[in-house]
């Protein structure tokens, strides 16, 4: 069991908020329907909501090796500069520069809590073809022809699950990992499905949103051609992505807006060439994770700032120490302004497409992963 990362997140839901959304209905909106609180769980949920977050934490660390630190190291290898992410591609609505690398690492993964039911699979597209079995495996060339295959490895639990996954990461399209369906006497979660495309239109996943925020009563066009345009633009704003970004940050963001259709939480976690970031969305909101430099001069200073010796900051948040700098994990959280949550008296209201919809919620350092007894360490650095 590793460190959890969930503390981070920002509750961004007011009171009015909870009304709307944790009741699983908007107006009988059944579109909009999203995950209920712990207390209105029933007792077997309550502990399935348990192992589920507990395997989360365990899959925040896996992922966050592979997207930030590993990724470092394949432009090593190739004897190419690290692209290291500027503080102001983290602010939102940030314009975030259109290059991609081919040595970052590239994924999206959909961990949901529950298991997803047929009815669904019109969008998000998991069937008998691309199950994780051997002979689809094979047939896709995911696995090498020799190595043996352990049936077991697709489950969260198993030892060999984070090489497993590792496999299967570099995949065009999605992984699902899921709730086994057929396990009714305790909970177990696997990586049911790869290759998974997910082919909701934009236009619909915009509307659901805008719905539900109260901007339209039912249909994207209804105010005109130019307020549906916004309504889009802010859609990618919500979920803290520049509007012309590639196929998987567009997948994860349609994604994450279709799942709350789905009755339960989820997280969604993408990696992309350009973003350079792992960006996370799930109950709580967006984050946003990155490899950012300090000087040696800076890291002694941050850990006189949190009572912390510079040998045990650097033993357990330098996430990779170069030649002159020292390398740490940097977390951004989002916070939803009122412009992006439903309004009080949940009537129609008017969008207004010059304010915000995101403030920094929170920054923080968080320790390399596998650090178990550090918690993360607040540091403004996005405004200094």
């Amino acid at each position: 069991m590793w460190l959890t990362l969930k503390h981070n997140s920002v509750i961004f839901l007011k009171k009015q908020d909870i009304r709307v959304y944790l009741k699983g209905n908007y107006y009988g909106r059944k579109d909009v329907a999203f995950w209920s609180v712990r207390e209105e769980l029933s007792q077997a949920n309550r502990l399935r909501r348990s192992y589920y977050e507990l395997l989360r934490d365990e899959l925040d660390q896996f992922i966050t090796q592979y997207a930030l630190i590993d990724s470092y190291y394949k432009f090593i290898r190739r004897k190419t500069t690290y692209p290291f992410v500027e503080k102001r591609e983290l602010k939102p609505r940030a314009r975030i520069p259109g290059k991609e690398y081919d040595a970052q690492n590239t994924f999206l993964v959909l961990f949901v809590e529950d298991s997803i039911p047929a009815a669904h699979k019109k969008y998000i597209r998991f069937f008998d073809v691309n199950k994780t079995t051997k002979d689809n495996l094979l047939h896709t060339g995911a696995l090498p022809l020799n190595e043996k295959f352990d049936r077991n490895q697709k489950n969260l639990e198993s030892v060999h699950f984070n090489r497993f996954i590792e496999k299967l990461l570099p995949i065009d399209y999605a992984l699902l990992v899921q709730r086994n369906p057929a396990s009714r006497a305790r909970d177990n979660y696997q990586l049911s499905h790869f290759h998974v495309r997910v082919d909701w239109p934009i236009a619909d996943a915009a509307e659901s949103l805008a719905t539900s925020l109260r901007y339209i009563s039912k249909d994207l066009y209804e105010r005109g051609d130019k307020c549906a345009e916004d309504i889009q633009k802010k859609f990618f704003e919500y979920y803290g992505v520049p509007v012309m970004v590639g196929g998987r940050r567009t997948a994860a963001i349609v994604a994450a807006q279709y799942l709350k259709s789905i009755p339960c939480i989820s997280t969604v976690y993408v990696g992309s060439s350009e973003s350079r970031a792992l960006i996370r969305i799930s109950e709580r909101g967006v984050s946003k994770m990155v490899l950012m430099e300090f000087s040696r001069d800076e890291v002694d200073q941050i850990a006189l700032e949190h009572n912390i010796r510079p040998r045990t900051f650097r033993k357990n948040y330098v996430a990779i120490k170069s030649k002159n700098k020292d390398l740490c994990i940097f977390q951004a959280t989002y916070a939803y302004t009122d412009h992006s949550r439903p309004p009080d008296d949940f009537k129609l209201r008017d969008l207004k497409p010059d304010l915000n919809w995101l403030s920094v919620g929170g920054q923080h350092l968080i320790p390399k992963p596998g650090v178990w007894k550090y918690p993360p360490l607040p540091l403004n650095v996005i405004y200094s």
